[in-house]
């Protein structure tokens, strides 16, 4: 597989990269392999209920199918257990089968199986409407079993990819969206803006809030994809640098999204052929904003970039621009002054606008950054302690 993706086009290559062609195939061979074990094992004369279950275990990455098959199983054999005790006390009925139903579900949400829960139901509904009860029961927890091994082996003889880069490329795409916003917000600045123009920079910046959400879902595949894994030996530090860059880009999309609504404001105050700022100001924080776009982009990249690939130097970059944003941002300051001092008018917004600015750079420092990673790794090591003692895992055990 690497072999093809270093040889393919650029399209095919980020097309193989894909989470959804890597489960769709894995889901493929797996189903494929466990209905063929179970077909050798003479479970049944159609043993579907066996590719089923690999359908459903099998993830994209290892942690995840491991944690799908427990639940999967779990689901089954509680269900038949379920139409074992029903069947030697009731039989089937219309009462009866609704009561299994209801016993079902209600089990279902207390033997922790997730989102299985309506498997419990329904296996045990299939088991109770047979006439062999014991075969049956045996045959559908063997071709569970069946399912959950074969996609779980499947997994560890077949490693899934670790989906970092993908999370990488989620985030550096974040802020650079973000940047994209920064430098539009900037060439509004010295021109007339209309307010309709100043509210579509503000839906954007929403839109961008937005997208965080989709980047969180790329990261928690990545973080799940380096549990369990033995390839990954580092996998907390990979996680932890990954997670505190995506909430500090967070907190940074956020102040953005405040900072276009300051704008916006700023907008309505205005005339509609009147310049949001006047020349020299524009100038100096249309700079600030490209210095302040340019950082969050050389700060992605920083925790993004392993430490044996120029890491330094992503580093360095982002204390350049850092250095240039705070130069450029003093000036700012001392402008901003002089013409809140010579018109009052809306001093507010343009103090607003200087405090947003200075919290992304704030949010950006890298000694700020440096304490945050510090805290969650002591946060981290903290937890895995206590994970190991006694009277935690007595709680898990009886799922408090």
């Amino acid at each position: 597989m690497a072999d093809v993706r270093a040889t393919a086009p650029p399209n095919l290559r980020r097309h193989l990269r894909d989470p959804v062609v890597h489960l769709t195939v894995r889901a493929t061979l797996a189903a494929t392999l466990s209905y063929a074990a179970a077909v050798a094992l003479h479970t049944s004369p159609a043993p579907l209920t066996a590719p089923l279950t690999a359908l459903l275990v099998v993830q994209v990455t290892v942690y995840s199918t491991l944690t799908t098959s427990v639940r999967r199983v779990n689901s089954v054999v509680v269900g038949v257990l379920i139409a074992i005790a029903f069947s030697a006390v009731t039989g089937l009925s219309w009462w009866s089968l609704g009561l299994v139903i209801l016993t079902s579900l209600i089990i279902g949400q207390f033997v922790r199986v997730g989102e299985f829960v309506n498997e419990v139901a329904i296996s045990a509904m299939l088991v109770l409407g047979v006439s062999q009860l014991a075969a049956q029961a045996w045959d559908r927890v063997l071709e569970t079993l069946i399912g959950a091994v074969v996609g779980l082996a499947f997994n560890l003889l077949f490693a899934p990819p670790v989906w970092v880069d993908t999370a990488g490329e989620s985030i550096e795409d974040l802020a650079r969206r973000a940047r994209h916003l920064l430098l539009g917000i900037a060439e509004q600045l010295p021109r007339p803006t209309p307010v309709a123009r100043a509210a579509a920079r503000l839906h954007e910046a929403r839109a961008l809030d937005q997208a965080i959400a989709e980047v969180d879902a790329a990261l928690r595949q990545a973080e799940d994809s380096l549990r369990l894994n033995p390839r990954i030996s580092e996998g907390v530090l990979s996680r932890l640098v990954l997670r505190t860059g995506l909430d500090t880009l967070e907190i940074c999309v956020v102040v953005i999204r405040v900072l276009a609504r300051s704008l916006t404001d700023l907008a309505k105050r205005r005339g509609e052929d009147e310049e949001l700022f006047p020349p020299d100001e524009a100038l100096a924080l249309g700079e600030l904003l490209g210095h302040v776009g340019d950082a969050l982009v050389s700060f992605s990249v920083l925790v993004t970039t392993q430490v044996s690939r120029n890491a330094e130097a992503a580093e360095l970059r982002l204390a350049g621009e850092l250095a240039a944003a705070h130069a450029v941002r003093d000036n700012v300051a001392n402008l901003l002054l002089a013409r809140v001092q010579r018109h009052p008018h809306a001093w507010q917004l343009h103090g607003a606008l200087l405090a947003e600015l200075d919290r992304v750079l704030d949010e950006l420092d890298l000694e700020h950054r440096s304490r945050r990673l510090m805290e969650e790794l002591d946060r981290e090591t903290v937890a895995r302690r206590d994970r190991l003692t006694v009277p935690h895992r007595l709680r898990r055990l009886l799922g408090g």
